[in-house]
């Protein structure tokens, strides 16, 4: 990682959306809080300061000693980061006369100027900002400028130091990514050896470095992440990886038998663990949504705990950890960070089991995650996979748990996804699944009146699962779905197709 980036982070919503733009660059960079400067800044060869909700004119706005990097190492400073080094550069910030939200299109561009290099003239850009530099800081040149926003982007003489009031990590900037190659390997001279194989390289010399010998415990979910986490951690350590892949009774139907023959079939060193009898009964009788969720949650770490216990010596637990969390974790504005999740493959365990922890996914988004599993040759099916709640159908079967409603709600998701997959849907759809309702209704089979349960499919569109919107499968699809799931599974009459956004719904009905 010797081409490092580093983004200071002073609360936008944007600050990892501008980490991934310089990660799809191939380019590693680090987010830090604005206030909690890393103490060796000698191992970054840029910075980058993001955007804020904040202004400048506050008297509460970040103010960080940037005494040890402007004019000492290549500075683009984004939307209120241009502000804060002109309102304390000897320039002026007031509040903007014309709304600067949405889209412009660069009216001026500076000649000769490499920063803007391959970009023309009328390039959209996204601004996002209540105030604007009304007079550049002292040394500045005027490098762009939109119909509305004279000073969009400017530099500082005899610096490397640049500075735009529009933000290029966004979408909706068209040239944005270029603006960033422009500074990140024409200006700064950083070399674009951030790939999948060289962390794979990387990481597993360094596991190899800091574990050893020793024994390594990982829970592994079925999903994506513990699933890389547990191919790189194989490569580095050998048997000495111990995987514990739990069935809670709540997976969807052959998942446990499945997905345990997938991991034998990939060399891990698995062991498969059927609960299911043990969360069944300790759900018995529950039917409030987070009492749930405790539940499995306690149990499965009673279930965990005892089979860690039968791993002779072991002294590290592996998590899947990715870095959104971490980001997360040390947030510049407080933020989330008090309740991030702690173990959260493995659902919290507790501080007795007294192991070092290892992480060797946390500085990686999501979709790095895949084509790093991508590049150790994991099959798409695994690292395909829609994500899938960690207390399983138990918080997709509306009211209390039951082995008879398991099952039902097993076959009526088996017949949807199978469904997805056989129409090409599947890679379409970010997350699908079935919920089983507590409600019977009047239904009519031959010359018979029935009084059986409602099922609601859902299936979504999403990045992240922040936000996301119903998709508009087939006609078609859905009435074969429907057709097959009352025809096939006793029990159910009534199929329904949930068109929800989240907000205001949520992807999961509890």
């Amino acid at each position: 990682m010797q081409n490092n980036v580093l983004i200071l982070d002073f609360g936008s919503q944007y600050t990892q959306l501008i980490a991934r733009r310089v990660r799809e660059l191939n380019i590693f960079c680090e987010i830090k809080p604005y206030n909690n400067l890393p103490e060796d800044l000698e191992k970054y060869k840029a910075v980058i300061l993001s955007g804020s909700p904040f202004s400048v004119r506050a008297e509460d706005a970040p103010h960080p000693n940037l005494s040890q990097i402007k004019g000492k190492k290549p500075l683009l400073a984004v939307c209120y980061g241009a502000q804060y080094l002109a309102h304390f550069g000897g320039g002026a910030v007031a509040p903007s006369n014309t709304r600067e939200y949405g889209r412009a299109n660069l009216s001026y561009i500076k000649d000769g100027e490499t920063f803007f290099e391959s970009i023309s003239e009328g390039s959209q850009v996204w601004m996002s900002h209540s105030d604007t530099i009304k007079d550049l800081p002292k040394g500045a040149t005027v490098l762009a400028s939109t119909h509305d926003v004279e000073n969009a982007a400017y530099k500082l003489e005899n610096e490397d130091t640049y500075a735009i009031q529009f933000h290029p990590e966004v979408y909706h900037s068209t040239d944005g990514k270029q603006l960033l190659e422009n500074f990140l390997v024409k200006i700064a001279g950083l070399e674009q050896t951030w790939t999948p194989d060289a962390f794979v390289d990387i990481t597993v010399a360094e596991l190899k470095k800091k574990i050893g010998q020793e024994k390594v415990i990982l829970g592994l979910s079925g999903g994506v992440d513990s699933t890389v986490a547990a191919v790189l951690l194989h490569k580095a350590i050998g048997k000495n990886l111990h995987c514990i892949f739990v069935n809670n009774g709540l997976l969807r139907k052959n998942e446990f038998e499945e997905v345990l023959e997938q991991y034998q079939g990939m060399g891990l060193n698995v062991k498969g663990v059927d609960a299911s009898a043990r969360f069944l009964d300790a759900l018995k009788g529950e039917s409030d949504p987070e009492k749930k969720r405790k539940t499995i949650g306690r149990v499965f770490i009673e279930v965990f705990d005892d089979e860690a216990h039968l791993v002779e010596d072991a002294k590290w637990l592996a998590q899947g950890t990715i870095y959104p969390d971490v980001i997360e974790s040390v947030s510049a504005t407080g933020g989330p960070s008090a309740t991030i999740k702690s173990h959260h493959n493995v659902g919290g365990l507790p501080d007795f089991m007294k192991l070092k922890v290892v992480e060797p996914l946390k500085m990686l988004f999501k979709d790095e995650v895949r084509r790093v599993g991508k590049s150790m040759a994991i099959g798409d099916e695994r690292l395909g996979r829609h994500p899938f709640p960690g207390p399983g159908l138990a918080i997709r079967i509306l009211g209390d748990i039951t082995a008879e409603k398991v099952s039902i709600l097993q076959e009526v998701d088996h017949i949807f996804i199978k469904g997805l997959r056989d129409w090409g849907l599947y890679d379409k759809v970010w997350q699908a699944g079935a919920m089983l309702l507590p409600v019977n209704s009047v239904g009519v089979m031959g010359d018979e009146r029935t009084y059986e349960k409602c099922v609601a499919l859902r299936a979504v569109e999403s990045t992240d699962g922040m936000t996301a919107d119903w998709v508009n499968l087939p006609y078609e699809f859905l009435q074969k779905t429907s057709n097959d799931i009352i025809n096939k599974v006793p029990g159910v009459n009534r199929v329904v197709y949930d068109i929800s956004s989240k907000p205001p719904a949520t992807i999961e009905w509890e």
